[in-house]
């Protein structure tokens, strides 16, 4: 069924002269699919959207092609109804996440080969260059490399050493790594759907950018998205991110719980947790009662929700521990004054922020993805937390296309002097990176090379 909330927003003319991104957020519980643009005001809204079941992932990997494809069509078809055929959706913004995704930190040194002259964006592009080539253990690739900081014949703390004069660089960096084969089992479901992948991202990265403010991430904050499969965390300060990490526990696990505990259905038990779960036994009443009807003329079975809501709480302090075990190894627990921002589909559980303030002693919230995108008569419906990683995808998409070639839409308004003053002062206090944002590794520009090349030469 079309979505006519979207379909009747949009027309011809507004979808032509104006770029899109589309993100695909492959997850354990649903695909869903987001089609953004930049409307008038230079503001990112979402103009199409769709989603499906989950077929056959498991746990953020891919488990079965076949099946994962089939869900991935009914997301992308739902999405193209929404835009009643304006737009051909075929490049996409992937998300990559599961038990297979590490992260490390690493101190690397970097000797020019000249004392003269100034260092250069040539330098740096070079340096991080020779990070992509560490040596990973058998089967693993590097996915990103995120300079921390510089360090110039000594001298530390420098986030931009374009301009001085030195000769021995170092830096620190943080070094995000993954499987091969379960990238290329994502690539493959995406090609096998028709699509193009125009970029992976990796998923805690993509929620952080629809749900946390700059200040927090200049503060200090953690994010914890709590998904079907995994649970992921994100530590940024300095308005760097320092830490990332994939928790094998989730929503599903949960709904498991309460199947076995409650000797009920799969179905029944997720139906109980989104309806009726809480994460706070103490906030349920012992005579609130929900019945559930029994297999073939059984009778039905009573469920105290305080008997429910202890299930659901034993695993999510679990999590939680797991959580703040990954705060304590990042060595930033001292410095979050953002607290924790909890996102996904598993941070609607009631009473989820209490719990995690009494288990962590930091100040929680939730994370909506729609605190930086246009006002506009349907963001209701994506105010889900469930959309995050979904929005984050195109979020990041559009940003890396404004990095990588700067572009004015015929609809954006100009902007003042001093808007583009504060962008000028904002760009000069962030790190020096690649002058490339799209960098990869080796692995990913041999899958990525030829769809990034179809992709510039038809915006010619």
């Amino acid at each position: 069924m079309k979505d006519k909330s979207f379909a009747e927003k949009n027309n011809n003319t507004e979808v032509k002269r104006t770029r899109v991104v589309v993100g695909l957020d492959i997850g354990t519980t649903k695909i869903a699919c987001f089609v953004g643009r930049k409307n008038e005001h230079n503001k990112i809204e979402i103009i199409a959207m769709g989603k499906s079941e989950s077929l056959g992932v498991m746990r953020g990997v891919v488990s079965n092609i076949e099946r994962t494809v089939q869900s991935i069509n009914a997301a992308v078809e739902a999405t193209q109804n929404a835009v009643e055929g304006n737009l051909k959706i075929k490049n996409v913004h992937v998300g990559i996440a599961g038990q297979h995704i590490k992260s490390m930190q690493h101190r690397g040194i970097y000797t020019r080969r000249t004392a003269n002259g100034e260092i250069s964006q040539v330098d740096i592009d070079a340096f991080v260059d020779d990070m992509y080539q560490m040596v990973m253990n058998p089967g693993e690739e590097i996915i990103t490399v995120i300079p921390q900081e510089y360090i110039v014949d000594g001298e530390p703390e420098i986030k931009d050493p374009i301009g001085m004069g030195g000769v021995r660089l170092e830096a620190n960096f943080h070094i995000i790594t993954g499987q091969v084969t379960n990238v290329q089992n994502i690539t493959r479901c995406v090609d096998r759907s028709g699509l193009s992948v125009k970029d992976i991202i990796l998923e805690p990265i993509a929620s952080a950018e629809a749900v946390l403010s700059d200040e927090e991430k200049e503060a200090g904050v953690v994010l914890v998205d709590i998904g079907g499969g995994t649970t992921d965390v994100a530590i940024f300060h300095d308005s760097l991110i320092r830490h990332t990490a994939v928790i094998p526990f989730g929503g599903k696990v949960i709904t498991q719980d309460i199947k076995e505990g409650c000797r009920i259905m799969e179905r029944q038990a997720e139906m109980l947790k989104v309806k009726f779960g809480s994460a706070l036994a103490s906030e349920s009443k012992e005579n609130e009662v929900v019945c559930i009807p029994g297999l073939r003329g059984r009778d039905p079975k009573e469920i105290t929700l305080r008997n429910l809501a202890s299930i659901i709480q034993a695993r999510m302090e679990e999590i939680i521990e797991l959580v703040n075990l990954e705060i304590k190894n990042s060595g930033y627990e001292k410095k979050l004054i953002g607290g924790i921002v909890v996102t996904g589909g598993g941070s609607q559980l009631k009473h989820l922020t209490q719990l995690i303030e009494y288990l962590t002693g930091m100040d929680a919230r939730i994370g909506y993805p729609t605190e930086h995108l246009a006002n506009s008569n349907d963001i209701d419906a994506l105010a889900s937390p469930m959309f995050a990683t979904g929005i984050g995808l195109v979020l990041k998409g559009f940003e890396s296309m404004e990095s990588l070639q700067p572009w004015e839409q015929a609809t954006a308004v100009q902007q003042d002097e001093a808007t583009r003053e504060q962008q000028v002062a904002e760009k000069q206090e962030k790190i020096k990176t690649h002058s490339n944002p799209d960098r990869k590794g080796e692995f990913f520009d041999r899958i990525l090379g030829p769809v990034r090349k179809f992709f510039d030469d038809s915006e010619d």
